[in-house]
């Protein structure tokens, strides 16, 4: 299910693909149909994480997809892709917290196996049974 400490791109871009749409309902829901530009923030954001967690090309086809979502339905309400400079822009954010994501994924990993790992948990021994100081003895 990991390869290199990734989550596999088959597990990945379908991950990827639910954040970006959920991304853009809830800035959807939060007025960014007046505003564009916060679901450009979310979705980003969902870009950036999915980017640090997945493989470098399934993470590029949630961007992609990314992008379909904002330019169809942020930007053309009617679901009809857009292609002008306000989606141009949109791409180049978006390509731009791919690279984001990318890099701090692999620094993270990379970080994660030049440091030691953490001394293991002290786990008290177990307590003994009391002892007891006389027998009692059972009634006739």
């Amino acid at each position: 299910m990991r390869t290199e400490e990734r989550l596999a791109g088959g597990f990945g871009f379908p991950l990827g693909c639910v954040a970006v749409v959920a991304a853009a309902i809830a800035a959807d829901l939060a007025g960014a149909t007046a505003h564009p530009g916060y679901a450009v923030a979310a979705v980003a954001l969902a870009v950036t994480a999915v980017a640090m967690l997945t493989t470098p090309l399934a993470a590029a086809g949630v961007a992609a997809v990314a992008w379909a979502v904002l330019s169809g339905f942020a930007y053309g309400r009617a679901g009809d892709l857009l292609f002008d400079a306000a989606t141009g822009r949109v791409a180049l954010v978006l390509a731009g917290a791919l690279v984001l994501g990318l890099v701090a994924g692999t620094v993270l990993r990379a970080r994660r196996r030049v440091l030691p790992p953490p001394p293991p948990e002290a786990v008290p021994a177990p307590r003994r049974p009391a002892e007891a100081s006389h027998h009692r003895v059972a009634a006739p």
